[in-house]
């Protein structure tokens, strides 16, 4: 596996720039510690000096970041049973579980999908560190449904390169709390990390673009079910970007949705977000995959609970009784 090696980055300090501590986690997705340390190891200048954490750079000054290489640590195979989607020689897509991490990192070593993927056996592709082995995309740990997994460098390069030119479509069923102003609502908010919380993201100026499209699909009295297009894929982004426009994700303790939790019976630190379409083109071929998930048991249970009389007993496909499968964005 390639391991990931030590690099710089180099960025302008933008008007009104934060402390250098806050500036570089934000700019770099470090936490403020992490930052903090860099700069006293002497791997960050400002227009070529050393400052302290607390200095404020002037709009425009250079800033560079020395990142040395991580430790490395094994990847355990674990045997750990994985729905599977899609799979072929290339490509490998897995109807991921809510309550399972991706890839493993401080807190979270194993029991992840990388250690999974790993106990299964097989090629997985190399080029994104053995940490992330064959991942194309994440999800967050309690965001369920479809994630992408290339079993060869070629087709992870090829796969990363349409998700950056956004010829990868993947579409999220989300229920949130309130009413959005109309039908259809683009965010297109930047976004970093909370310098005050480093579990958590910001809507911030000096963020990454990002941006999402919510189209409503039906209006309950409590809650609006949305489809979410997302067209970036920053750490967070759909429940940022929800909760930055007064809707949080419906059980969402982190960004403001979980006080509900109970009315919907949704269990404990589950929110209701689901990766429900991806459609792709074949890394190898360039055949159009289009793979459904349908909504997980928990899932329809909350949906019913707020959908009351708007949803018929019985409907063998939620998503697909709400038009979620249209493509009109």
């Amino acid at each position: 596996m390639t391991e990931p090696a030590a690099r710089r980055e180099r960025f302008a300090a933008p008007a009104d720039a934060p402390r250098l501590d806050v500036l570089v986690a934000e700019r770099l997705d470090l936490s403020r510690n992490r930052a903090a340390t860099l700069i006293a190891q002497g791997r960050v200048l400002v227009n070529g000096a050393r400052e302290r954490a607390s200095f404020r750079a002037d709009p425009g000054a250079a800033v560079e970041v020395d990142l040395p290489a991580p430790e490395a640590r094994p990847v355990l195979a674990e045997d750990i049973p994985l729905a599977v989607a899609y799979e072929d020689a290339d490509v490998l897509v897995v109807d991921k579980p809510a309550g399972m991490v991706v890839h493993p990192a401080p807190g979270n070593w194993s029991g992840t999908l990388v250690n999974a993927l790993k106990g299964r056996g097989g090629a997985l592709a190399a080029g994104a560190g053995e940490e992330r082995a064959g991942i194309v995309h994440r999800l967050d740990k309690e965001t369920s449904g479809l994630l992408l997994v290339a079993k060869t460098d070629r087709a992870h390069r090829v796969l990363g390169g349409a998700l950056a030119r956004r010829e990868i479509a993947r579409r999220y069923a989300v229920l949130a709390w309130g009413h959005l102003a109309g039908d259809a609502v683009s965010v297109d908010r930047p976004i970093a990390r909370d310098p005050g919380d480093r579990k958590r993201m910001a809507v911030a100026p000096t963020g990454r673009p990002a941006r999402t499209v919510f189209h409503r699909l039906a209006r309950f009295d409590a809650a609006d079910l949305l489809r979410a297009h997302l067209f970036t894929g920053r750490t967070h982004q759909i429940r940022v970007h929800l909760a930055s426009i007064g809707h949080p994700v419906v059980g969402d303790d982190t960004y403001g949705g979980g006080g509900g939790r109970r009315l919907v019976s949704l269990p404990p630190r589950r929110h209701f977000l689901h990766a429900a379409w991806l459609v792709f083109r074949h890394p190898a071929t360039g055949e159009r995959i289009d793979l459904r998930s349908p909504l997980p048991a928990d899932l329809r249970t909350a949906l019913a609970a707020v959908a009351g009389d708007g949803l018929p007993a019985g409907t063998s496909d939620p998503l697909e009784y709400f038009g979620f499968y249209r493509a009109d964005d």
